[in-house]
């Protein structure tokens, strides 16, 4: 038997609740894996809170993200001992995740546990600082630098943002943080690298189709009329790389930034990302993240309180990255 918070539904309302599970109960998998550590996403509050439609079949035991050691593998690349990481890839949502003691899992979904950091410090990066990494590299990808002018995140203070603030800034780009929340997080972003912080009022006012040009390059995390802003404001052939929607999933835009001004919207994605393009990406985060990160972004919690972080996160309440030890 171990600990597991498991989502059940009824009439319609979302309940977690601690439970104690056997181990027959886990669902198909070809890598059983001891959970060390999890971490709480917006995606995994939506979820818990049941503000969301996340999980698609219940009971369903929530988290996106975990850090473990192999327990049994029916697949020749991983053998019991192993420290693995999973992100993304619908656990979580289909598939029982990582808010439990063990997990069952494919093992196309795995990827080695970065050399270098712990369980720990790989879940304070998650798929927040994976989806945060792809956006940066999206943004070099298509060729804006540091000397091209100052970079935009929104959302600055949840956890892809303030993942993102720290890598754009430890690769020497300016960085313009946005966040609702000012005088609470301005100081934490500016010691994760932000030269300057934006309240997110700034963004919320409908954009004109064309504003000022202010931005070489943004990573947005809210979407909808902060996106539409943010598009408005770009530096001619800019880029946006855009993979949220804490603020709605409606983007309420013209053309005009895309055919006047060359302004590139990248989508990015790290659900389903490629193996060899996780790995890659993992490897850039070890290499860039500093160790003071992990002290100044990130919290852990115990996985009782979970659904309490899930209400907070949901609300905008929590900032950086929090993780949850099993």
């Amino acid at each position: 038997m171990f600990k597991a918070l498991v989502l059940d539904q009824q009439e319609k309302k979302t309940i977690a609740e601690i439970r104690q599970i056997d181990e027959s109960q886990l669902p198909e998998g070809d890598v059983l894996i001891d959970v060390d550590y999890t971490s709480l996403n917006y995606k995994d509050g939506l979820a818990i809170t049941g503000k969301g439609r996340i999980v698609r079949q219940f009971p369903m035991v929530p988290g996106i993200d975990l850090a473990g050691r192999v327990v049994e593998s029916k697949d020749s690349r991983y053998q019991t001992g192993d420290s693995v990481v999973l992100t993304g890839w619908g656990v979580g949502e289909g598939h029982w995740g990582g808010m439990a003691e063990k997990a069952s899992l494919q093992a196309d979904w795995l990827v080695p546990q970065p050399q270098g950091i712990t369980s720990k410090q790989a879940m304070m990066i998650g798929t927040a600082g994976l989806t945060a990494m792809l956006c940066v590299q999206a943004l070099v990808d298509a060729g804006v630098k540091p000397e091209s002018g100052e970079v935009l995140v929104t959302g600055a203070s949840g956890g892809v943002g303030s993942v993102a603030v720290t890598l754009l800034a430890q690769l020497g780009y300016k960085v313009a943080a946005v966040t609702g929340r000012v005088a609470e997080n301005g100081q934490l972003l500016k010691e994760l690298g932000a030269n300057r912080i934006i309240d997110r009022c700034e963004f919320e006012e409908p954009a004109r189709a064309l504003e000022k040009q202010l931005w070489a390059g943004a990573v947005d995390t809210v979407g909808s009329k902060v996106l539409a802003k943010v598009l408005a404001q770009m530096d001619y052939d800019g880029a946006v790389a855009a993979c949220g929607l804490a603020g709605g999933f409606d983007l309420p835009t013209t053309v005009m930034p895309f055919i006047l001004r060359g302004v590139k919207l990248l989508g990015t994605d790290s659900v389903s990302c490629p193996y060899e393009k996780r790995i890659n990406a993992w490897n850039r985060l070890v290499e860039i993240l500093p160790e003071s990160y992990y002290q100044q972004a990130c919290r852990e919690i115990e996985l009782e309180q979970a659904p309490q972080y899930a209400e907070a996160i949901t609300k905008g309440q929590v900032t950086g990255r929090i993780v949850i030890k099993l």
